[in-house]
């Protein structure tokens, strides 16, 4: 048996219509109960009222003068009412048709008392359905009987008919109303509901695009705005991932491309020395060749593990205080005949007893990435290494005069996957300046760069000095 599917449109307009003649239904019962009984509590008041005047007239010095009249007005209200005595006995009037009425024992108990009997329907004691009332009737301090008023239920539930006939008609009008009322709630919120479904199934299908109506009214305006920020954070996402695609495909076309050269260089050397067609005196310096094309594929798979580690804040910093300008020479030595080949001068500028707080391994690691990158778009040219101090921290910076970085390059510089210069064939694979960022972000510090195109480019770091020990 399938799964019964019923509209969520048909379940509001049910449940509307349920809950609305539900209510109806209490109401109307409470209000014919209510009806009816504050008619019966009206009849039985007047009838106490009549009483009350016949036992005043009983009270007179020559009583039961004017009772005739109060016959003769009561009988066209069809309210009838007789004098009795202790024995039940009719005393007034002699010659009237009413039954004779059998009190009970209990009933006679509360008209013993002083109190007021009321009995709001009574079939059994009359030819008729009969309200009546009993008020004791007193002689001097003795009970001598009572007056007992009657009127027929008829009346009453003549009353109540036309009550419930009007409530009838009230309710056969505000129904319409009501199940129109419902439709329409009901059609706000489906189609609400159906924009939302829309919208999901937009998203399902990988369109993020989408912006719902949002109000703060009502539940569904807040999950309007919930969605739509979700459907904001599915959108950047995408692109974050769109972009790391990009930049992955990009990595992965430069990584084989910087690895195809030197093992083809490689192959290339290792076949001819196989084979002989390396002469003699060529051969120490294609062995050179694959020493460095080897090197040149260990910097590169040692530049990735490392930034991998960086990243994963698998690198432990040993802090120290390091002489800013023997640090700058251990630079100058390491790099000076590399610069040389490109025709550039190292030069040190660094404030006397300047010191820098930091990693001694990792700030080498810092200063010759940057100092690398500075010599390779330098030729014929200086590079300057400074140390000096600002207020709070110690700064190291590397000038060049070499080819600078056109402006709208120098936020991509720091990419992981970019290289920096894409027309020149000699370029080294952008990762040094991606880990250059991490290691200084790991000293607590910042590193910024200022270029000029065809003017010369320089870096700057700043690191805090060594706390003080409390």
């Amino acid at each position: 048996m399938k799964n019964l599917r019923v509209k969520y449109f048909y379940q509001l307009i049910a449940s509307h219509m349920g809950v609305l003649l539900f209510a109806v239904a209490i109401l109307s019962t409470l209000f014919i109960f209510y009806g009816e009984r504050v008619a019966y509590s009206d009849k039985a008041e007047e009838l106490e009222r009549y009483g009350e005047q016949i036992l005043e007239e009983l009270e007179q010095a020559r009583p039961g003068t004017d009772l005739q009249s109060y016959v003769t007005v009561l009988e066209a209200q069809n309210i009838n009412f007789i004098v009795f005595d202790q024995q039940s006995r009719i005393l007034y009037p002699i010659n009237g048709n009413f039954p004779s009425v059998e009190l009970t024992t209990e009933e006679w108990n509360v008209i013993e008392r002083g109190e007021t009997l009321t009995v709001y329907r009574d079939v059994e004691r009359f030819e008729r359905s009969m309200t009546f009332v009993a008020l004791p009737y007193v002689e001097g301090n003795t009970l001598a009987g009572g007056v007992l008023l009657a009127s027929p239920v008829s009346g009453i539930r003549e009353m109540v008919a036309d009550l419930n006939r009007t409530l009838i008609v009230v309710i056969a009008i505000a129904l319409p109303f009501a199940l129109l009322l419902s439709l329409l709630l009901a059609k706000i919120h489906v189609t609400r509901l159906q924009r939302m479904q829309k919208a999901a199934s937009m998203i399902s299908e990988g369109h993020y695009q989408v912006n719902l109506p949002e109000s703060n009214f009502d539940e569904f305006g807040d999950l309007a705005h919930d969605f739509n920020v979700m459907a904001d954070k599915l959108q950047r996402s995408n692109e974050e991932i769109e972009q790391l695609e990009n930049r992955r495909r990009r990595f992965m076309a430069d990584v084989s491309h910087e690895m195809r050269t030197p093992l083809t260089t490689i192959a290339g050397i290792i076949e001819g020395l196989r084979s002989g067609m390396i002469e003699e005196q060529q051969r120490e310096k294609g062995i050179r060749l694959v020493s460095d094309e080897t090197k040149r594929l260990m910097r590169l798979v040692n530049e990735n593990l490392d930034y991998e580690k960086i990243r994963s804040n698998q690198v432990t910093l040993m802090k120290e205080e390091i002489e800013a300008a023997e640090l700058l020479e251990i630079i100058q030595e390491q790099l000076q005949l590399q610069a040389a080949e490109k025709g550039d001068r190292l030069l040190i500028e660094a404030e006397p007893g300047e010191m820098i707080y930091g990693d001694m391994d990792r700030l080498i690691q810092i200063l010759v990435n940057i100092v690398k990158n500075s010599i390779q778009f330098t030729d014929d040219g200086d590079i300057y290494l400074r140390a000096r101090a600002e207020s709070g921290a110690s700064v190291l910076e590397v000038e060049d005069t070499g080819d600078g970085i056109e402006v709208d390059e120098l936020e991509m510089i720091w990419r992981r996957f970019y290289k920096a210069d894409m027309s020149r064939g000699s370029g080294q694979f952008g990762l040094g300046l991606s880990i250059v960022r991490q290691l200084v972000n790991l000293h607590d510090g910042d590193i910024s760069v200022e270029s000029e195109k065809g003017r010369g480019t320089k870096f700057t770091i700043r690191l805090p000095h060594k706390p003080f020990d409390k």
